[in-house]
């Protein structure tokens, strides 16, 4: 099982589409590592600085919608190489968080007053993110403050975090 843990990139944003997660530009790339230098390239974020502010983040906090646009798995894997095994935020696009979820990943929607509790809290703070899988807590914190949410995935998407993703899953199986 993938780790979910780490410093948090807060991304202040909704409808953040897997073109901007990953440009098109980049999909005829022909392994998952090579698409690391271009995650989150394109983004349109006041103040955001791709370069810089991804480096050493494990866990993106967002608002709604993200992953919307393309059903790519491109967008997972773009993340996946950098690090960021976990994305929290209010709603995803459909076919992003199951394609987060098939690759061992994890999409956790939480209520929009949570994800506004986290940004008041947090976000221009160095926070962490320590994820508690089998109580379905997440624990952020920064400098004195701590903030502790719950989370459920199904059973299912359960089965697949733990195995590894869907190629490992249906090993196991099938």
């Amino acid at each position: 099982m993938k780790l979910f843990n780490g410093k948090v990139l807060f991304l202040d944003r909704s409808d953040i589409n897997t073109d901007e997660i990953i440009p098109a530009k980049y999909l005829t790339e022909i392994s998952r590592d090579s698409l690391t230098p271009y995650l989150l390239e394109d983004l349109n974020l006041k103040e955001f600085n791709p370069v810089s502010d991804i480096k050493g983040k494990q866990v993106i906090v967002t608002r709604s919608n993200f992953g919307c646009g393309s059903s790519r798995e491109h967008a997972p894997w773009a993340l996946e190489v950098n690090g960021i095994n976990l994305v929290v935020g209010e709603s995803f696009a459909r076919i992003f968080r199951q394609n987060m979820f098939n690759c061992g990943m994890m999409a956790v929607e939480l209520p929009a007053d949570t994800i506004e509790d986290l940004f008041t809290a947090f976000a221009g703070l160095e926070t962490t993110a320590q994820t508690n899988f089998d109580a379905g807590t997440i624990t952020f914190t920064a400098e004195n403050q701590t903030k502790t949410v719950s989370f459920t995935i199904s059973g299912f998407d359960s089965d697949l975090v733990t195995a590894g993703g869907w190629v490992a899953f249906a090993d196991t199986n099938y």
